[in-house]
């Protein structure tokens, strides 16, 4: 019996192309099932000269990398930005702590050729263990499935919710219309955390998913995806912390995390007989 294929996507940009190429590492090391890898990028140079999108050259690592592991799997890259540039490129988010890159989730239920089920993921994310365990969730009747935002629920709402992992429903997404109201809301409000915060304002309905789905803090025995997003340290002084899984040494040092050192290994062989930067 063939194995059902779990469909991922990731949003970003050229620049961001090592936390992406570590992420999808860690998602084959803990599931034998094929991946589909659906990419979004854009070209916003003109906005900022990193803006571009993954190369031709970056994709095609992705792709061999997926395809080594299970030859079902693949990589695909999506240029979004025509529909960026119709609705949100002169929105009030457009320019934000966030990169726009972020907002390029909100056109999925827009996009030919995207899965009824598919789980999105920022590329500051790692796998802990299998990642078919949030795939195989039901979400039947829901538009989308996300952990609690570990200082959101404290500071802003006891059920608000992180974007950096979702499971999506496509369909549901379509019926309610959630996406283009959020690009609309995003649009035309100014927000710290723009797609975020109008995603908990405007859903309809959705599953809260156990934190283990979208782990912000230590990893921890059940962690399934562990995310490398902002958070605080109360010692020696208060501060806000904001490090990536590509920073190894403040992973190692500031984190205590030393449970990717074998997919930093394997990072660092596989780009001695390429160029991730080209």
């Amino acid at each position: 019996m063939q194995e059902e294929i779990i469909s991922v996507c990731y949003s970003g940009n050229k620049k961001v192309f090592q936390g992406l190429l570590l992420s999808v590492l860690s998602l084959i090391k803990y599931t034998a099932r094929p991946l589909h890898v659906y990419v979004l990028s854009m070209d916003l140079h003109e906005q900022n000269p990193v803006f571009l999108p993954f190369s031709e050259n970056q994709m095609n690592i992705l792709d061999g990398v997926l395809k080594q592991k299970n030859p079902q799997s693949r990589a695909e890259l999506i240029d979004v930005g025509e529909l960026f540039r119709k609705e949100l490129a002169a929105g009030k988010n457009a320019k934000n702590y966030y990169t726009p890159y972020a907002q390029l989730r909100l056109y999925l239920s827009e996009l030919a050729g995207i899965p009824d089920k598919l789980i999105y993921l920022d590329i500051d994310t790692m796998a802990a263990s299998d990642i078919g365990q949030l795939y195989d969730i039901d979400i039947t009747g829901y538009e989308y499935a996300a952990a609690l935002d570990y200082m959101g629920k404290f500071w802003i709402s006891p059920v608000y919710c992180n974007s950096g992992v979702l499971l999506l429903n496509l369909p549901e997404l379509r019926r309610t219309r959630l996406f283009p109201r959020v690009r609309e809301y995003v649009a035309k409000h100014r927000m710290i955390m723009p797609d975020q915060t109008a995603l908990h304002r405007l859903h309809k309905k959705r599953l809260i998913l156990p934190m283990r789905f979208n782990e912000q803090r230590g990893i921890k025995k059940d962690t399934v995806v562990k995310h490398f997003c902002r958070g605080i340290f109360w010692l020696p002084f208060f501060h806000i912390y904001n490090i990536k899984q590509w920073e190894r040494d403040a992973v190692h040092k500031r984190l205590k995390i030393h449970d990717y050192d074998d997919i930093y290994d394997q990072y660092d062989r596989l780009t001695q007989t390429c160029d991730p930067e080209k």
